[in-house]
């Protein structure tokens, strides 16, 4: 089959969506509720059309040219180039006196909208043209039958032209209309999900593409000063690349030993452990040993701030200032109540892609999970993610923090640790009359770890003892002291350890 040639549709992101754009020539439906975006996403795909040379025309039957001025200037553009041809009802045609009487109002107002449509199309000549919107000619047309033989007579009509039209539907008067979706060569649905908190989250589906591939399933989407921007729906299998099977060092030698001899690059690590474990901190350190060695990290913020997160790796030591002002440092605060799960994806993308990232701190999944419509959609969008980033050669890191401070009130707000290739665990311990923390690694797809447990202290640095061979019980919280003994081991004296015997 021939490539169509397509038209760019002037949305960032669609056109990945598209796989290339709009193909030329054809009408497309573009429905959704009110408030959903839809005369953004048109004038988007005129004044793309019009940055180009072309002849483009807005046909308006619902907002006037006012409003559809005070939108563009809303995003800072000009419709200098677009033409626009407002059909609204005059106040002549309101009085009382301008009733029919012969024929039926829908045969009188039908055909005279669509003779001024197809007269300005012939005049302008254009090569894409916007209807907004079909509401205005389904309540003209009345009768169902009527309207579908005037959409697909439009349709004839502008095929003949080689003219690319959208038509715009909010859905105002009936239910999502599947013989419509059939007339059009393409359908885009644009939709609005509520939220108790925060703004709305969007998200837009090509139902349609009549003789082309499209990327299917939702995209999120936001409309800011600038237009809509749709962040494609990220399909892992699609990033696959080579890059150098290796550890990457945390700059920590015991950490390192603990963990095997380093952390494997395209792999996931989960940090889990209570609030105030050094979660966080751990994380980080892995972050500013790949900056050291001339790298780039980023590290996504949900629940600290930035000024807060700087001060505290300050006072332990590692001076963030040098790596933010080269650009190694790709340091991000996430509102949750403002972003979507989509629009996250998007940026971790570009991050890697664009920027260059090798390592990616999320901190932490509570705050991700929050930026969800449910729980349950939480898995899949992080499987999808961290493939993504394992398959870019990315060493992924993921804190989640669990609730309740010490042994059996640990609970984990969700599991997600299958997804991940590795689990570094922190907890505390009392030991001497001390609150203390321990670190440990449970899980290493990639190979070997030590099945011991390490103490962790951080005070003006970040430092990981010797295995606790000492204690018996560190993951309850409250663990026992065992006592050392001196046996006979191999013809040799040595402490070893008495279980069955707690020190006094």
């Amino acid at each position: 089959m021939k490539n169509q040639y397509r038209l760019g549709s002037g949305v960032e992101g669609l056109d990945d969506i598209l796989a290339g754009g709009l193909p030329a020539g054809h009408l497309y439906l573009i429905e959704g509720d009110p408030g959903t975006g839809k005369t953004t996403l048109a004038l988007q795909f005129l004044l793309a059309g019009a940055s180009q040379g072309e002849s483009v025309l807005y046909v308006t039957l619902s907002e006037s040219a006012r409003e559809l001025e005070d939108v563009s200037a809303s995003h800072g553009w000009s419709l200098e180039k677009v033409q626009i041809f407002e059909l609204l009802p005059d106040e002549e045609h309101l009085r009382p006196e301008r009733q029919y009487t012969v024929f039926h109002p829908s045969e009188v107002e039908l055909g005279d909208t669509t003779k001024a449509i197809v007269a300005k199309v012939e005049e302008v000549n254009p090569k894409r043209v916007v209807i907004d919107s079909l509401s205005e000619l389904r309540m003209l047309a009345q009768d169902p039958l009527r309207y579908r033989r005037q959409i697909l007579a439009f349709k004839q009509y502008f095929s003949g032209k080689q003219c690319t039209v959208l038509l715009l539907d909010d859905r105002t008067n009936t239910d999502r209309d599947l013989q419509l979706q059939s007339i059009a060569h393409g359908v885009l649905s644009l939709e609005n999900l509520p939220r108790d908190y925060g703004i709305k989250r969007r998200r837009m589906e090509v139902l349609k593409l009549r003789g082309s591939a499209f990327r299917e399933g939702f995209h999120d989407y936001g409309i800011r000063r600038g237009g809509l921007s749709i962040y494609p729906r990220l399909v892992a299998a699609e990033h696959k690349s080579d890059f150098p099977r290796e550890q990457i060092s945390s700059g920590i030698r015991e950490l390192d030993a603990l963990v095997g001899g380093g952390i494997n690059r395209g792999t996931s690590t989960l940090v889990m452990g209570p609030a105030g474990a050094g979660k966080s901190t751990i994380a980080a350190k892995y972050a500013f040993a790949a900056m050291e060695r001339g790298e780039r990290a980023a590290v996504y913020l949900f629940d600290e701030g930035i000024p807060s997160y700087l001060s505290r790796l300050q006072s332990l030591g590692i001076n963030a200032e040098p790596f933010l002002k080269n650009g190694q440092f790709l340091l991000h605060q996430i509102d949750v109540a403002e972003l979507s799960p989509g629009e996250f994806a998007h940026r971790v993308h570009a991050a890697v892609e664009g920027d260059g990232a090798r390592v990616v701190v999320i901190d932490s999944l509570n705050g991700f999970m929050n930026a969800m419509p449910g729980e349950k959609y939480l898995p899949m969008q992080l499987h999808e993610l961290t493939t993504f980033l394992n398959q870019k050669g990315v060493a992924s890191f993921m804190v989640l923090a669990q609730h309740g401070l010490i042994g059996r009130e640990m609970q984990t707000p969700v599991d997600v640790s299958y997804l991940a290739d590795s689990v570094l665990l922190l907890r505390f311990f009392e030991a001497k009359g001390e609150v203390r923390q321990a670190i440990s690694m449970i899980k290493k797809r990639s190979g070997h770890h030590e099945k011991s447990i390490r103490e962790l202290r951080l005070h003006h640095g970040i430092i990981v003892g010797n295995p606790l061979f000492d204690f018996k019980g560190i993951l309850t919280g409250v663990p026992d002291v065992l006592v050392a003994k001196r046996r006979k081991v191999d013809g040799r004296d040595r402490d070893t350890n008495n279980e069955n015997e707690p020190a006094n």
